[in-house]
């Protein structure tokens, strides 16, 4: 296919049964949850061997984003990007009825606990929506010691050793590799990491496994060993006014795994960047991306990726919008067996995740 071919690339979602889930996902992405069960995760860009990605408008459609980036790894993500062998960020909407085990990831420095290919997880949620009872964990709080996380695990009270608050819509909670954390009870969240299934549980709130009846595993030695016991409590973010004209631009996060804005207005404003990849989420409103002579309907719970090669993108808003866009990591560095320092190319799922968060 020539370089035209290239347009901006809209996925389909694919939906994760979570024991912890609810039904809310449906509101969030404009359409009917399947089954009648639970659902926690809706992931909406995964570069996943087994849960991929696929183009659902266009010329490409039914393409993977795995297929892409194979194929265009300079047009789709830029000459900067071009060793990349998949796509570096994993992006889901969350819905947490119940609340989540507390857990945390390794990081990229980590490597003795991570698997062929994996990478550390760093992440961060913009909460959509929370309810009188919803609360997020995140951090340690003062004087907590791996003795005395130790000693909390074994007596089941190791939320009294994490800090909280009660999140509120709009509120940005940037996390960190190596941050406990958790969340839960009615809250609905955007979030964004590196492509990683690496989590590692300490603690489950008495959740069962829906077909064993039993508790789900823990990895205690593993959780402990990557806890950064120097993260303490973690707040809201402040949002960094770039622009509050034709739109406001919020810059939420800058981190070397991914840079996020938040736009919101009703004036036309600009998306993308030339020479760079991309990615457009709607969170509350519609519009339309226009490149060149073509326009893209863009409704609320839709992610387009924008390629490197097709450049900054008008997007005309039909009244108020909010979208998010995310700016991806610079290149990696590989070393001889192929594992980036920042950023692992290929990855496997990790048997600690299989079972949802």
């Amino acid at each position: 296919m020539s370089l035209a071919a290239l347009y901006p690339l809209r996925f389909q979602p694919i939906y994760q049964y979570r024991l912890w889930g609810g039904r809310r996902l449906a509101d969030v992405l404009g359409e009917p949850l399947p089954g009648d069960c639970p659902i926690g995760e809706a992931w909406v860009l995964s570069d996943r061997a087994d849960h991929p990605s696929r183009v659902v408008d266009g010329p490409l459609t039914g393409r993977t984003i795995a297929q892409l980036v194979e194929e265009y790894p300079t047009q789709l993500l830029g000459q900067r990007r071009q060793g990349w062998r998949r796509f570096p960020l994993l992006l889901k909407f969350l819905d947490a009825r119940d609340v989540l085990s507390v857990q945390v990831h390794p990081s990229d420095r980590q490597p003795e606990y991570l698997p062929d290919g994996e990478t550390g997880k760093t992440e961060a949620w913009v909460v959509l929506d929370a309810g009188p009872h919803s609360r997020v964990y995140a951090g340690l709080r003062p004087g907590t010691t791996p003795d005395g996380l130790r000693r909390a695990v074994a007596e089941a009270t190791v939320p009294s050793c994490v800090a909280s608050f009660s999140p509120k819509p709009g509120d940005a909670v940037f996390l960190p590799a190596g941050t406990v954390h958790a969340l839960g009870g009615d809250v609905v969240v955007f979030e964004v990491q590196q492509n990683s299934d690496v989590t590692f549980r300490l603690y489950d709130w008495d959740h069962l496994d829906p077909i064993s009846g039993q508790p789900r595993a823990l990895q205690v030695e593993e959780a402990l060993a990557c806890v950064d016991f120097h993260q303490g409590a973690v707040s809201p973010a402040t949002p960094v006014v770039e622009a509050t004209a034709p739109a406001q631009r919020e810059r939420l996060f800058d981190c070397p795994a991914f840079t996020l804005w938040r736009l919101s207005g009703r004036s036309p404003f600009t998306v993308g960047l030339a020479g760079a990849a991309r990615v457009v989420v709607c969170l509350d409103g519609t519009g339309e991306i226009e490149q060149g002579n073509a326009s893209f309907p863009v409704r609320k719970g839709d992610v387009f990726v924008l390629p490197s090669v097709i450049g900054v993108c008008a997007f005309q808003p039909h009244g108020d919008v909010t979208v998010l866009e995310l700016a991806l990591p610079a290149a990696p560095t590989n070393d001889a067996e192929g594992r980036s320092d920042a950023l692992a190319l290929d990855g496997v799922r990790s048997s600690s995740e299989r079972a949802g968060r």
